[in-house]
């Protein structure tokens, strides 16, 4: 257990780029590094998380924590990798956002950044190598990436990831056949999905009787219709707290949030210590548990029977042409938003280069990546 939660610890620590660096991320450790997990079950808790509302990278190193050492290695995988983000986005709400607006910020945001566009170029290299084997795979990898390229949106993401299954589902189902997934499979856990249930519609009841009771409702149903990871929670969180929240602290606090390791759901942890400033640390607690827990009840829930579901042909099918729309919509974001937002220069473009070598080649340690990348930026502030 202690091993467990200091890697995901490390992670949270040096985990920039959002949600599609972090499954790079855990690719590299768990699957590749330290081998917790097989390729096909790691390909398989992607495609769920694909589906459910919450944070998907969370979700995903929440099931791993939990294939690995049970509910208290899901805990403690969770706290491991929110941890540092969330201390920092606290530490934000608490002392002011002054800094943000500083030289020396802005380049260390830089120099992270293109380490982000690093770490997502490797996971899209290494993803497609995995998921992407056949012709069929390979063009709904492209085709994700161009529907994505041609029509943002959480609508066309979803389209594409449901095309996708249904594709795989007709045409791959034969060859997935005796892709079983590892670990034991089992049915519907029912208390998560009862405990889901009765907080999505008890607490709008008794939000009214008590502020905590509509505090914790208003974080819990964001993360229970939130579906696409962080960025996705910005617009529905802003109008649940559009009356108690001047507009520019929330943005502020939303692009701090972007340039902080670990999940982008984290925000809620600088919203939560924002909105109660009398009782900072406890708001902040409540609003983060509240916000994650939607997704990593459906995740204890159904991850069992999704493993049994997987083992029939044409549900292995449908989870292979999801992994590859997955790895389409990572092309997708390193180009929009990453390579757009963070290569400006041919100097980034070089030391991005640079970085991709030496992380592939070398195999230099990420933190290592981490401090490199910082300095350059700093440095170039």
């Amino acid at each position: 257990m202690v091993e467990l939660f200091r890697h995901f610890l490390l992670l949270g620590c040096h985990s920039f780029g959002g949600p599609a660096a972090h499954l790079g991320y855990f690719q590299r450790e768990f699957v590749e590094r330290h081998q917790w997990v097989s390729q096909s079950h790691y390909q398989q808790l992607v495609a769920l998380s694909q589906f459910l509302p919450g944070p998907a990278s969370s979700q995903v190193g929440f099931a791993i924590g939990y294939h690995r050492g049970g509910l208290a290695g899901a805990i403690l995988a969770f706290i491991g990798f929110t941890l540092p983000s969330f201390l920092l986005m606290y530490g934000l709400a608490v002392m002011g956002s002054q800094w943000l607006n500083t030289e020396l910020y802005q380049g260390l945001v830089h120099g992270l950044k293109l380490l982000a566009v690093v770490v997502v170029a490797d996971a899209v290299l290494t993803m497609w190598n995995s998921f992407c084997q056949r012709q069929i795979t390979k063009i709904l990898a492209v085709g994700t990436a161009a529907g994505l390229w041609l029509l943002p949106g959480l609508i066309t993401q979803f389209g594409l990831l449901l095309a996708a299954a249904a594709l795989g589902c007709w045409r791959m189902a034969s060859a997935q056949q005796a892709n079983n997934p590892t670990g034991n499979s089992k049915g519907v856990s029912r208390i998560p999905l009862i405990l889901f249930v009765t907080l999505l519609l008890g607490l709008p009841v008794v939000a009214n009787h008590n502020i905590w009771f509509e505090f914790s409702n208003q974080f819990f149903q964001a993360g229970s219709w939130v579906f696409g990871g962080g960025h996705v929670v910005l617009p529905l969180l802003q109008n649940l707290l559009a009356d108690n929240l001047p507009a520019d602290q929330f943005l502020a606090g939303y692009a701090a949030a972007q340039a902080m390791p670990g999940p982008m759901f984290s925000l809620a942890s600088y919203l939560g210590a924002s909105l109660m400033p009398e009782q900072a640390l406890l708001a902040a607690l409540i609003a983060t548990l509240m916000i994650f827990l939607p997704g990593f009840l459906l995740i204890l829930g159904l991850q069992g029977y999704w493993q049994r579901l997987v083992q029939k042909p044409h549900l292995a099918g449908a989870v292979a042409g999801i992994s590859a729309s997955v790895v389409g919509l990572l092309i997708a974001a390193l180009y929009q938003p990453l390579f757009i937002s963070s290569v400006a220069s041919s100097f980034d473009m070089a030391l991005v280069v640079a970085g991709l070598l030496t992380l592939r080649a070398l195999k230099l340690p990420i933190l290592w990546l981490v401090l490199a990348f910082a300095t350059v930026g700093a440095l170039g502030a």
